[in-house]
């Protein structure tokens, strides 16, 4: 199909003197030259800032949409993490769910759980416990003593407690303190990209994570 040229479209308009009666929206985005040449009409001026205002609600509005968005994606992931710590019976298969919620919701590459603790527990994952007396927790001081979470680049030696064989490949990470009165330690999730954790992230979603995990597991223990 042809394009229409200038006097064709100057036609179809002579044709359809309503057209914009009907098309109103197209007045905010063509330039129509008033006779008074560099002077500017009230009803021009009027329009231009009709089309800013419009233009600015738009964009205000794509950001909430956007931040609406982000926030179902936020509820839905901690829905599935929530389930994945409750349908678990013991501590072990709490700790595999959160590894494949973890995993496929978050696009972590991975996981690892410390629990601190001197008394010995049944459990088939080793190196799960660690004795609060271990020199490897020196390494984790800021964390438990503030009890925030750290996001971004762990330290050679972090990542070498937490992710042992695979402590290279992470590039950067979230470590968040568990700290509760039934229970202390650290949960880690780690990813191969540079950015993929970093030092801007709200921490509030990391420290809802840590009070449900912290939670199940020390419910957990109590019937090991």
């Amino acid at each position: 199909m042809s394009e229409l040229n200038n006097v064709e479209v100057a036609d179809y308009l002579k044709q359809h003197p309503e057209f914009f009666h009907e098309h109103l929206d197209l007045l905010e985005h063509i330039s129509i030259p008033h006779p008074s040449g560099d002077a500017v009409s009230l009803i021009s001026k009027q329009l231009e800032l009709f089309r800013n205002r419009h233009h600015e609600m738009e964009t205000q509005l794509n950001g909430l949409i956007e931040i609406a968005r982000d926030n179902d994606n936020s509820a839905n992931k901690m829905h599935e993490l929530t389930l994945a710590v409750l349908e678990a019976d013991t501590l072990d298969i709490a700790i595999e769910n959160l590894s494949v919620v973890l995993a496929e919701c978050f696009l972590t590459d991975f996981f690892a759980v410390k629990i601190i603790s001197a008394d010995k527990h049944k459990t088939a994952l080793a190196g799960l416990f660690v004795d609060p007396e271990s020199e490897e927790l020196t390494h984790f001081m800021d964390e438990l003593n503030s009890n925030k979470a750290n996001v971004g680049h762990p330290t050679l030696a972090q990542a070498r407690f937490l992710f042992g064989e695979n402590a290279l490949e992470v590039k950067s990470c979230v470590i968040i303190p568990m700290a509760y009165t039934e229970i202390e330690g650290l949960v880690a999730i780690g990813s191969c990209e540079e950015d993929r954790f970093h030092y801007s992230m709200g921490h509030l979603f990391l420290t809802q994570m840590s009070e449900i995990i912290g939670t199940r597991f020390a419910a957990l223990l109590k019937n090991s």
